[in-house]
């Protein structure tokens, strides 16, 4: 855990540094993955969704890393010494736009993952009953990031230190909206994970070999990452650690690498079920007098789709 002692401008620039790794680590994923939903595939083939959202998900990440720099530059250099108290001062004052920005872009881009989880939790489950709690969270994420946004753009110098904002107002909306993702995230990943074990089970009765899940696996995975990164965030808010300015900068690309993670996958998913399908038209002559029950496999995947299709 972070040291509750440490100075604001040093947290700023540790933020900054181990935000640009993570960032660095998520635009090499982000050209994996459109280069994998691009290989072997024709542009109108390109399922449009999944790029669209990586692509989202790389500019918010991308604009947070700038405005980031641009943060860090005005505390570090251009106000180091015009701006009362010093860079210390300057980074405890949340009411400046660069931060409020950040902030901003951080809702946004919290939004954007939470709303797809939801969709593919959708998209398997074909049922809208399912997501109708994920969907009342997710609009609690927003009212929360919104309101915590507003009160930060409100905030006056003299009030916007780093004690205050883990007892006052503004503080408050954070817990709520950290909360409320986790809590949706959980909710939604659950659902989706319980579905596809489900369909994995059917599936395993009709196949010849049993199967890892590596679709389930990986979608475990990325949760799993996601869920650390906010409840670092939470403790260090219980714990009042100024720990909770660095992490708010790290849950940003690491977003964008537990999706990248998910889509990577299901693209080689794809890919491998296209390879096998072309496999099985191939011999169906030859195997049409053996018995051998495959098509609910194939029914199976391609009715309860994990991928953004559609």
């Amino acid at each position: 855990m972070f040291p509750t002692a440490i100075a604001q401008d040093t947290a700023a620039l540790m933020s900054s540094v181990l935000g640009s790794v993570l960032y660095g680590f998520s635009v090499l994923m982000f050209i994996g993955t459109i280069w994998t939903f691009t290989y072997k595939y024709r542009i109108r083939d390109v399922n449009r969704p999944i790029a669209v959202v990586a692509t989202l998900l790389f500019l918010l990440s991308t604009a947070h890393m700038v405005v980031g720099i641009i943060h860090v530059e005005d505390g570090l250099v251009k106000h180091r010494d015009s701006f009362p108290g010093g860079s210390a001062a300057f980074f405890a004052d949340v009411s400046q736009a660069t931060f409020v920005t950040n902030n901003a872009i951080y809702t946004l881009q919290t939004l954007l993952a939470d709303g797809v989880v939801i969709y593919r939790c959708y998209v398997v489950w074909q049922s809208i009953w399912v997501i109708i709690l994920p969907c009342m969270m997710w609009c609690g994420v927003a009212v929360f990031g919104v309101c915590s946004v507003y009160d930060f753009s409100q905030a006056s110098t003299t009030n916007s230190n780093t004690e205050n904002l883990f007892t006052n107002e503004t503080g408050h909306w954070i817990v709520l909206f950290l909360a409320f993702t986790l809590a949706t995230n959980v909710l939604s990943t659950g659902l989706l994970a319980y579905r596809i074990w489900m369909i994995e089970r059917k599936v395993s009765a009709v196949r010849v070999t049993k199967g890892k899940m590596p679709i389930l696996r990986v979608l475990i995975d990325a949760a799993i990452l996601y869920f650390v990164a906010l409840c670092t965030s939470i403790i260090c808010f219980a714990l009042s650690n100024i720990g909770l300015y660095v992490m708010g900068d790290l849950i940003i690309p690491t977003i964008s690498i537990a999706f990248y993670m998910v889509f990577i996958r299901i693209a080689i998913s794809q890919n491998n079920q296209d390879h096998v399908s072309t496999e099985r038209r191939n011999s169906q002559a030859e195997s049409q007098q053996y018995p051998i029950p495959m098509q609910p496999w194939h029914t199976i995947y391609k009715q309860n789709d994990i991928s953004l299709v559609d």
